[in-house]
Parts: structure tokens; C-alpha cells; sequence
């Protein structure tokens, strides 16, 4: 047991072609699965009664809703679920919920203009490859692309037809160019404005470090892609989206109709073991804070940018009381930038076993959740979180957070 544990501690188990030959027996696996899940639907409907992609098909609804002028529609329950049935020839359908801000119909129009499988195969396909393009830049090594590739979000992600890809993409991409090339940086940030509850701790480390010209260009992009939706649908598209809000805040979220094992946040915890909407936005609130207080204190200091990166990944998905696990595709990043910093400095105690922990954890999140109520993915999350402010104190030693802070960048 002892030999166990420090094979856990060192993370001497996990070598680089044990890694590969997980990926690759899991990657096979998954596609496997796929092709059968595909094999066995009729009429892009699977064995369950549900769409083939399921989320996809309210973009798709969505999209089709804006050819045919009634945008604001979507935002309309009733409107939406009778659009996502009549895309599949009026055949009875489970309700997906459009809750995307307008400047989302850009994409759900251009999708529609298509047939549903060709859309959905062509959206997995661009956002997918932009995923691996953003975590082979952080992270250029041979195996990379293959671990990447067989990262179980991936699998979830793909079933739910979602935005996993986009997010991780937008995200890495905007880590690696933060230093480099600010203002890119910046508008890969206000893209990431199409998940708005992500957008909660990016903005306060980028004026905690006093990074204002990403902070300016993210800002820029957001007005800029709200101008360009109000001239092209009309106030009314905003107007529904904010009426919307409510149903959101209530059904989606606080009564838990999307399903408590689903949701991988603090929140979501107390409503699974029973507590009272209250006490879990108290608890939510709680750890949200304690997040931002974490996320100063680190990027303030002279820790590792990778250390920073990873935490500031880790934090987008738990600090808001709402992301699936298909949302866990944003912990690629971190993973990433994890595996940077320790071939670069050396892996800490526990670090490799809390890669691969972190890695294969979305495989198992919902459905260990459903089964015991046990939310090992936010647990999870908050761990390894845990894990990368230990190291960064560590290597800090007990200097003042305020005295080693960088200076700002103009």
C-alpha cells in the first residue's frame, strides 16, 4: 500500500508511453461507441427518442428560425420546440433551450443553410480542429494531439453536438497570446462572450494585473458583436434574450431540469444533496469568492504563467453556478499548460497523478453523480485548483503577494 502511495506521490506510473497507450485504447473505445450510437439511430434519432448531436438541434432550430426572419422566436420555448421538431419532419422530439445572446444566431444561421448532419458534422469538425490546434501550440510535443484527441470531454462533447471545442479553443488561444500579442488576445476573449457565465473571472485578472489593452480589446469585441446583431435582427433579438433570462434562472437552473448530475458546479452539489435554492447560491457565492481571492493572489505574484493559466482554466468552469460536463472541454488548457510547467520545472508531488485524474474525470462525472451523488468533477476541479496554489506558495515562500506583484501592463 505504501509503494502505491508514493507511486501516486511521484507519479512515476504515468510515463509518456503509458500515456499514449491509454489515449489511444480509450480514443478507440469512444470511437467505437460512436460509430455504434450511430449505427443504430434512424432518421438522425438515436435508440433513445433523441436528436443524433441533441444540443445541436436548437442551434440548428435556432437557425433556421433566423432564415426565416422570427429570430427572437428561439427564446420562445413553445416556438423553439415546435421549430426543433419541425427540422425533424414534425417527429416528436425532447426540448433543447436556446440560451445563447443573439450575436449566437450568426452561427445557427450559418449551420441551418445546410443539411442538419452536414451542419453538425461540419461545426464538430472546425471547432474540433481548432481545439487541437490551440492545445499543440501550448503544448508542442509529439503525443499531443493524440492526448488531446482521446480527452474524454471530447466524447461528450461530440454527443451533445456543443461549443466544448470553441471554448477550449478561444481559451488556450487567448492564454497563449496574453503576454505575446495582447490585442488578439483580447478578441479571443470577447468571442468566449457567447458563454456569458464564463465570463466572470477572466475580466477581474485582467484588471487585477492591469492588463488594459486586452482588457479594451475583449470590451471592443463584445460592443462590437452586439452592434453588428442589433443592426442585422433588430433590438427585439436582445429584448427576447434578456425576457429569456428568467426561464433560464428558474427551470434550467434552480428547479434543475437539466439534471443536477449534469451541472459540474458548487451549486448544482447542494441542490443534488437536497439543499435549498438559497443555500446553494450562499455556497456557490462562497466558493466563487474564494476563487477571485485565489486568482489575485496568483496572477498578482510571480508564480509561473502556467501555474496562472491552469488555475484561471480550472476557475472559468467552477465559479459560475452553471456548466456541464461538456463545459469541462475548457480543462484541456489546463491540463495543457500543467504538463508544460512540469517538463519545463520539474512535476511536483502529486501533479502527474492530478493530470491524469483531471483528464479522465469528464468520462465518469455525470454518470457517478446520477449513481451515488457524488459531483467527483467539481471536486475534482476544486483539488487540482488546490493543488496549483499549494505549488505556486511553495515556490513563493511567505513573501508578501503585494511586494512581488509585477508591474502592470499598460
Amino acid at each position: 500500500m505504501t509503494h502505491i502511495w508514493q507511486g501516486l506521490r511521484s507519479g512515476e506510473w504515468l510515463t509518456t508511453a503509458r500515456a499514449r497507450a491509454y489515449a489511444l485504447i480509450l480514443l478507440v473505445i469512444c470511437s467505437l461507441a460512436i460509430i455504434g450510437w450511430l449505427a443504430v439511430s434512424r432518421g438522425l434519432i438515436d435508440a433513445n427518442g433523441k436528436p443524433i448531436g441533441t444540443d445541436f438541434s436548437n442551434v440548428y432550430a435556432a437557425g433556421e428560425l433566423t432564415w426565416q426572419g422570427k429570430p427572437a422566436d428561439a427564446y420562445d420555448p413553445a416556438l423553439q420546440h415546435a421549430a426543433e421538431k419541425a427540422t425533424f419532419g414534425g417527429r416528436e422530439v425532447p426540448f433543447y433551450g436556446w440560451h445563447y445572446p443573439p450575436f449566437c444566431f450568426a452561427v445557427a444561421f450559418l449551420v441551418a443553410s445546410l443539411p442538419y448532419a452536414l451542419g453538425l458534422a461540419l461545426w464538430l469538425a472546425a471547432s474540433f480542429a481548432a481545439y487541437l490546434a490551440a492545445i499543440r501550440a501550448i503544448l508542442p510535443r509529439p503525443e499531443t494531439l493524440l492526448i488531446a484527441a482521446a480527452f474524454p470531454a471530447v466524447f461528450v462533447n461530440i454527443g451533445h453536438g456543443q461549443n466544448g471545442f470553441l471554448t477550449a479553443a478561444l481559451l488556450g488561444g487567448a492564454l497563449l497570446l496574453l503576454d505575446r500579442r495582447p490585442w488578439l488576445a483580447g478578441v479571443l476573449i470577447g468571442l468566449l462572450a457567447y458563454k456569458p457565465q464564463f465570463g466572470v473571472m477572466i475580466p477581474l485578472v485582467l484588471v487585477a494585473t492591469g492588463r488594459w489593452r486586452t482588457f479594451a480589446a475583449a470590451a471592443l469585441t463584445v460592443a462590437a458583436l452586439a452592434l453588428a446583431t442589433t443592426l442585422a435582427f433588430g433590438p427585439q433579438a436582445w429584448d427576447a434574450f434578456l425576457a429569456s433570462t428568467r426561464f433560464t434562472r428558474l427551470v434550467v437552473l434552480e428547479a434543475g431540469d437539466t439534471g443536477w448530475h449534469k451541472i459540474q458546479t458548487v451549486f448544482a452539489l447542494v441542490r443534488m444533496w437536497g439543499g435549498t435554492i438559497a443555500l446553494a447560491y450562499a455556497a456557490q457565492g462562497a466558493v466563487t469568492m474564494m476563487l477571485a481571492v485565489a486568482l489575485v493572489w496568483l496572477w498578482r505574484s510571480r508564480a509561473a504563467f502556467a501555474l496562472k493559466a491552469a488555475a484561471l482554466s480550472i476557475a472559468v468552469i467552477v465559479a459560475t453556478p452553471y456548466s456541464l460536463d461538456y463545459d469541462m472541454m475548457a480543462l484541456a488548457p489546463a491540463i495543457a499548460f500543467l504538463a508544460v510547467d512540469g517538463m519545463k520545472r520539474g512535476f511536483a508531488p502529486y501533479q502527474k497523478t492530478a493530470l491524469a485524474v483531471l483528464w479522465i474525470v469528464p468520462l465518469f462525472a455525470r454518470t457517478v453523480a446520477e449513481a451515488t451523488l457524488i459531483p467527483i468533477g467539481v471536486l475534482t476541479m476544486l483539488a487540482v485548483f488546490g493543488l496549483v496554489l499549494h505549488r505556486s506558495k511553495s515556490e513563493l515562500g511567505d513573501a508578501s503577494w503585494w511586494l512581488s506583484a509585477p508591474r502592470p501592463i499598460k
